[in-house]
């Protein structure tokens, strides 16, 4: 289990399958910030209100010049029902071996049933344009996390980002 990733060290890069089974590269969006978050399973009640509040700032976000990566252990054809049916325009990527999980520290122990699991801990990474990390959430409260996410764009990059 590696250590949370601190603020401006080098983001781990990683290509990863999208719901529509394209390959994404952290590498592809340099020059943009980018706000990576880790949830631990589509269509649950805390992670599709996550992902649907990152959609419904999504416009937002493009303005602002920042991009929007969900990552979770599902595969890509759960990830494609889950970004039907709730109208998801960002890329839901697959991370089924959970290795960028833990490369970013977000593959931690969890307690659950009082059995203690491997799991996904819901965890937000904003990586800046020079592919370094700019912000953490950990442990992430999904009311309100997408507007923490929005204000520190501004505070960190300014309404353009």
């Amino acid at each position: 289990m590696a250590d949370w990733l601190e603020i401006g060290v080098k983001a781990p890069p990683f290509t990863l399958s999208d719901q529509a089974g394209r390959k994404v590269k952290l590498s592809g969006f340099r020059g943009m910030p980018v706000a990576i978050y880790f949830y631990p399973k589509d269509d649950t009640p805390g992670c599709t209100r996550e992902a649907c509040d990152f959609r419904d700032s999504h416009q937002q976000l493009k303005r602002m010049g920042a991009q929007i990566l969900g990552i979770s252990p599902d595969d890509q054809q759960a990830h494609a029902h889950f970004a039907k049916k709730h109208r998801l325009s960002f890329p839901i990527l697959s991370d089924t071996e959970h290795k960028v999980a833990m490369a970013y520290g977000a593959w931690r122990e969890k307690s659950s049933f009082g059995r203690t699991v491997m799991g996904i801990q819901r965890s937000t990474y904003l990586i800046d344009r020079q592919g370094r990390v700019a912000r953490v959430w950990r442990r992430v409260q999904v009311d309100g996390h997408v507007q923490q996410v929005i204000a520190a764009l501004n505070e960190l990059f300014g309404d353009g980002a």
